[in-house]
């Protein structure tokens, strides 16, 4: 019987398959793409894929039924939380920049099985944010038309009374959709012109609205006769901090423009900075103007804004209330639109999910079928299903992109840059001299046939350590740690983090409500679980890590990834088991695509079987023995991916 047991061996290929990381090209700039966009118009395209819809009725909202005016608070701790994870995103954007935002950034880091769940995720993440901005667009434009449409249809089609789909087909909603397709195909500059119009739009009501708000304001809205500033304290301050930070959800959109982008490595981050603070901005602002002008108890929930224009006695002002409104959900729409096809290409791309998605079009330069599969189905979804059970989905392939994305942060930057070892022609004599770094004169390391093999500098000293090497200061402290790999102990570090922060934030959560734990079995695990996640911080900083001036870097890490990764998984604890459950089910799809599919195509994997040469090379060890390592490497002009074969080396002496 153990005959049909796998063998150790293959066990752990399978294993270093499912974790081999992406090759990137020597050229990033390369591509098939329009490199068109600037900065500015990057950063239209984040603030259009956040202040949406959420400025017009999620202010009043949070206000009135969660947090009353301390709802500005909310938003201010909401929208650093936010600037965690978005500079994460910048560092990764400016670094790769390649289409793929969270998806990419996980591959080139982690591996493939997580980047293809990852991508996977943020995928149904987009359909279901668009089709529901859509439902949320005719919802608003039928309510200024007294209900006629729905009326017309309801009469005319007739309503339904089905599980998972809507009363009534939205005809409205699915033409936009459409519409909003036709526009994105063709190509970057058209769609980001479209985005520029409804934008600039948006922006002057947004605009009116602060002007007229401020002359209307009345301060005695905020005093202890109304209520108060925070009438719900701060249990209500931080329940609304967790509903605002939905809010800055679309900076991704930046990210996943980076391949269209003249100069990714300089307008990325300002671009994703930039749309931040200026989205931050806007929703601190309104939420002042619109909890000065009337009391905060009588604010309107699905209306807040034109209500209270309304009682002020400008009942015309929620005309352009409305206009603006449209016009951020448009743009809210053609953000989805966007980046929905090219995470697809990227995948496609990989080989990782059906190669007729990686289709560029030679005139327009977008990934066209990408973008009209996905915009049918996003119209249909729209036309006949009941988003609502489906929104808080949203929430999830959000929180789990972040999270993945704060990880790859913290790896990435503790590894070793991978440097090519070129092919010797036959012949050629191999130069015994150690190859040097470009900027010092230093030895970098060199996979070969053990992991353990180092180069040695030519003077047996070394001025300036390698990235994921302990620290000198260090050493006599934690000398055991000096015999891995550069890297191996901060990914395990990494993973023992992740994991202490989910038992953290899981005793958190459900520690008194659905465990009900005694008071000293809490403090315990709280205690227990919070040290493991501060050791793991300590041991990962006390690593080197690569210190780049080309590119932005995100500033104290590990910190400020590891704290966006606490509040990620937090917020993923607080949803409900109906998400949780939805979201098992949609991984297993994933899964059966992946392995029916994606492992079998992977272009890692296609180069991984394509034959391989023999090059030559001399090693020189402490002791100062010289041995020449023969070793089967990739072509020059393709990295090597992964660890070599260990069944291919030869040694001698």
């Amino acid at each position: 019987m153990a005959r049909w047991l796998p063998r150790s061996t293959d066990l752990t290929r399978f294993c270093q398959k499912l974790n081999r990381v992406k090759t990137l090209e020597d050229d990033m700039m390369e591509t098939s793409f329009n490199r068109c966009l600037s900065t500015i118009d990057l950063t239209l395209l984040g603030i259009g894929g956040m202040v949406g819809s959420g400025l017009y009725v999620l202010t009043g909202t949070v206000a009135k039924e969660i947090a009353g005016p301390a709802v500005i608070v909310s938003f201010i701790i909401a929208g650093f939380a936010s600037l965690l994870a978005a500079l994460c995103y910048a560092e990764f954007g400016a670094r790769v920049p390649k289409t793929g935002s969270a998806y990419m950034f996980t591959y080139v880091s982690v591996g493939e099985i997580w980047a293809f769940l990852i991508g996977w995720n943020v995928l149904l993440e987009y359909m279901i944010g668009g089709a529901a901005v859509a439902r949320a667009w005719s919802g608003y434009l039928d309510s200024i038309f007294n209900h006629k449409i729905k009326n017309f249809t309801e009469t005319h089609v007739g309503a339904w009374q089905v599980p998972f789909l809507a009363r009534y087909p939205d005809f409205l909603a699915a033409a936009i959709l459409l519409v909003a397709t036709a526009f994105i195909s063709f190509g970057a500059k058209v769609s980001s012109w479209l985005n520029h119009v409804f934008s600039a739009i948006s922006m002057g009501v947004i605009l009116f609205i602060l002007i007229m708000g401020f002359v209307l304001a009345q301060p005695k809205n905020w005093s202890t006769q109304e209520g108060g500033f925070a009438p719900y304290g701060l249990s209500g301050i931080m329940a609304g901090t967790a509903t605002c930070f939905y809010a800055f959800v679309g900076f991704d959109v930046i990210a996943a423009s980076s391949e269209e982008a003249r100069n990714p490595q300089r307008a990325v981050p300002r671009a994703i900075a930039f749309s931040l603070g200026l989205a931050t901005g806007a929703y601190i602002l309104v939420s002042v103007v619109l909890t000065l002008m009337v009391p905060w108890h009588s604010l309107d929930p699905d209306s807040a804004l034109a209500d209270a224009f309304y009682r002020r006695g400008y009942a015309w002002a929620g005309f352009l209330v409305a206009a603006g409104s449209i016009c951020a959900m448009n743009t809210v729409l053609l953000s989805n639109l966007f980046s929905l096809p090219r995470i697809v290409y990227a995948m496609a791309e990989d080989g990782l999910f059906f190669q007729i998605f990686s289709r560029v079009h030679p005139r327009t330069q977008v990934p066209v079928v990408g973008i009209v599969v996905f915009g049918l189905l996003m119209a249909l979804l729209a036309l006949i299903f009941d988003l609502e059970a489906l929104v808080q989905f949203l929430s999830i392939g959000t929180l789990l992109a972040y999270t993945f994305v704060a990880a790859s942060i913290i790896v990435l930057r503790f590894q070793q840059q991978k440097v090519d070892v070129p092919a010797l022609a036959a012949g050629d004599r191999p130069n015994p001299e150690p190859h040097e770094g470009p900027s010092s004169g230093e030895l970098k390391e060199y996979e070969s046939f053990s992991d353990k093999l180092q180069l040695v500098d030519r003077d047996k000293t070394k001025q300036q350590r390698e990235p994921g090497q302990l620290k000198a200061a260090f050493e006599p402290y934690l000398e055991f740690l000096s015999d891995f790999y550069p890297g191996e102990v901060v990914t395990v570090a990494v993973v023992t983090l992740m994991v202490s922060a989910i038992c953290l934030c899981s005793i958190l959560v459900f520690g008194n409500t659905h465990l009900h734990l005694p008071t000293w079995s809490y403090s315990l695990l709280l205690v227990l679980f919070s040290l493991g996640f501060l050791l793991s911080l300590l041991l990962i900083w006390a690593h080197e890590q690569q210190h780049s001036t080309q590119t932005f870097q995100i500033p104290l890490v590990p910190l400020s990834p590891a704290l966006s990764i606490v509040l990620n998984i937090y917020l993923m604890l607080k949803l409900s088991y109906m998400t949780w459950l939805r979201f098992a089910v949609w991984l297993l799809l994933g899964l059966l695509v992946y392995f029916g599919y994606g492992i079998w195509h992977s272009k890692e994997n296609l180069r991984e079987l394509q034959p391989q040469r023999l090059s030559a090379r001399y090693v020189v060890f402490p002791s100062g023995s010289l041995e020449e390592r023969v070793q089967a490497v990739q072509p020059s002009s393709q990295p090597t991916a992964g660890l070599p074969d260990t069944d291919t080396d030869d040694c001698k002496r």
